[in-house]
């Protein structure tokens, strides 16, 4: 069945951030580790479709409790106008030892290079996730002439192709079945389990969600996020 073609597309791409991420998620896990460690959140991003991988790492089972999604209230509408990302950033919680991790499969919108910009002069750190060879040919749509992963202290590469959908169907004068949200989950997740080993090794316990569906999950996560409910609840 036709159908089965993104199976094999989403295997090999699997595959592909597997055999060349490792050196860069270990980077971007030692970022988390020590951004916790040091009483720090883990701040996420994305616009429009990327949010998507910005709740990957937030909020969720098995994931670390010190995280937060920025939540843009626009959700993306106005991603491409310069200067709205200068003014939302300025409600944005950012403290020091927050790190950063900013999804944009393009990078070339002005609303997340703005927020790279902000965290990079108040001196955190940006884990950048990016199709990093897609965006180098694309053009920015910010007067810096800046892309996102320039930014970055690490990149994250989803290895996508340029446009986000991967399958020609015949018939179809463009491609479908983006695949950008798939290959940033599987980098952020094993992002994630490097930086809670990071964190073992050091003698450090991480906080990590219990499933509320789990007898007693809920209980435990009351307990631990306690500790960073000052953080969490706010912009």
């Amino acid at each position: 069945m036709s159908y089965k073609r993104f199976f094999d597309t989403i295997e090999d791409m699997i595959n592909d951030v597997k055999d060349t991420q490792y050196e860069n998620i270990k980077r971007a896990g030692e970022i988390i580790a020590d951004s916790i460690m040091n009483g720090g959140i883990v701040q996420s991003f994305g616009s429009g479709h990327s949010f998507a991988g910005a709740l990957e790492i937030s909020h969720r089972a098995g994931g670390l409790i010190p995280t937060k999604a920025i939540k843009e209230p626009a959700q993306g509408k106005y991603e491409m106008i310069e200067g709205v990302g200068s003014y939302f950033v300025k409600e944005v919680d950012v403290r020091e030892n927050d790190c950063f991790v900013l999804i944009s499969n393009s990078g070339r919108n002005p609303l997340p290079i703005e927020i790279a910009q902000y965290v990079k002069e108040k001196g955190n750190k940006i884990i950048v996730v990016t199709s990093l060879e897609a965006s180098k040919k694309l053009k920015s749509r910010h007067s810096s002439g800046k892309k996102l992963y320039e930014l970055a202290d690490v990149i994250l590469d989803n290895r996508g192709v340029e446009g986000d959908a991967a399958i020609h169907v015949e018939g179809m004068e463009t491609k479908v079945c983006g695949t950008s949200s798939i290959t940033a989950a599987v980098l952020l997740q094993a992002t994630v389990l490097h930086a809670i080993e990071i964190m073992i090794e050091r003698g450090y316990t991480p906080p990590v969600y219990m499933s509320q569906n789990v007898d007693g999950g809920l209980e435990f996560n009351e307990r631990l996020q306690a500790e960073y409910a000052h953080r969490l609840f706010r912009v």
